[in-house]
């Protein structure tokens, strides 16, 4: 008997939403389907059927490519005359939203409420511009860079200078270990480049960032995952965690999620097990390292970042 090999249709919702839009703002209901990328196991708005929802609500993200990229995918989603509401904050790219679903032919309807500029539109039959849009903020190999990315995903089209310091000073790992906050895989590259590596874990929240590392790691040795660093896989007995660790959330400094992925770092390494870690030089992280880790040697500090080794 055959194997069906018919691939199956693209999903589609009545209602999907794009993060975490305030319901006294924009009310999405309890059933519309999860679609940002930062939300582990949500549904790839990427993958929606063309012209399939009657209603889209978006908590756009404040970089400008990839916000046209996310009003794009939504418009191409939406049946003609389904309804898209759009809002950020105005200093978070709220204040261009008007003119940008005007762009797609959209006729926008724009009010302001707590700080945020709210639009909404109806889905013109046939609207201007979504292929250079999708161009612009899809999965891409910047020349800066020469990894795959995507716009939205940390220093998504340069190397980070932070991230250049750790793999400077890195030394061959041997062992099982992990990245956690693995970004495109520029750390695991590095990483896998020893052959006493035996096995490494990739973990990020991002699910661009994933899927542009699954192009760009391509080792037996490497599992990569799509979720949140602190708290999935299950993990234990590791031999070495190299990481530069991000330190924003929603936007805004938190320098509380860096210290969780350092305590989750020697949640997993054995006993004896290495951490490697690259930090800008305001962050403090040397009071959690000192009570988490047996012995702490900063290897390297310039271009505002420190590298540390702490073994535990």
């Amino acid at each position: 008997m055959s194997k069906d090999l018919t691939p199956a249709p693209p999903p589609s919702a009545a209602v999907l939403v794009y993060g975490a839009p305030s319901p006294e703002l924009a009310e999405a209901g309890a059933d519309a389907l999860q679609t940002s990328p930062l939300v582990p196991g949500s549904t790839p708005l990427e993958t929606l059927a063309p012209d399939s929802c009657d209603r889209a609500v978006v908590a756009a993200p404040p970089g400008t490519v990839e916000r046209r990229y996310v009003e794009a995918l939504a418009l191409r989603a939406l049946k003609p005359g389904g309804e898209l509401i759009v809002l950020a904050p105005k200093d978070r790219g709220g204040a261009r939203l008007r003119g940008e679903l005007t762009g797609f032919g959209c006729e926008v309807e724009e009010t302001g409420r707590r700080h945020q500029r709210i639009c909404r539109a109806l889905r013109p039959a046939a609207p201007e511009g979504l292929d250079a849009a999708l161009a612009a903020g899809g999965l891409q190999r910047p020349a800066a860079l020469d990894l795959w990315s995507q716009p939205g995903v940390f220093s998504w089209d340069r190397p980070d200078p932070g991230t250049q310091l750790l793999l400077k000073h890195l030394p061959p790992l041997s062992g099982a270990g992990a990245d956690l906050g693995c970004g495109v895989g520029q750390i695991a590259l590095s990483v896998l480049a020893s052959p006493a590596v035996t096995a490494l874990t990739l973990v990020d929240i991002d699910r661009r960032a994933i899927d542009a590392a699954r192009r760009n790691v391509a080792d037996p040795r490497a599992q990569i995952v799509w979720g949140d660093a602190r708290q999935t896989p299950e993990l234990s007995g590791l031999d070495f965690v190299a990481m530069n660790p991000p330190f924003h959330d929603s936007g805004t400094e938190s320098r509380a999620l860096g210290v969780a992925f350092v305590a989750r770092a020697a949640a997993v390494l054995r006993k004896g097990g290495v951490l490697w870690l690259v930090a800008n030089r305001h962050l403090p992280y040397e009071e959690s390292l000192a009570r988490l880790f047996t012995r702490v040697a900063p290897a390297r500090e310039a271009a505002g970042f420190k590298v540390y080794e702490a073994r535990k």
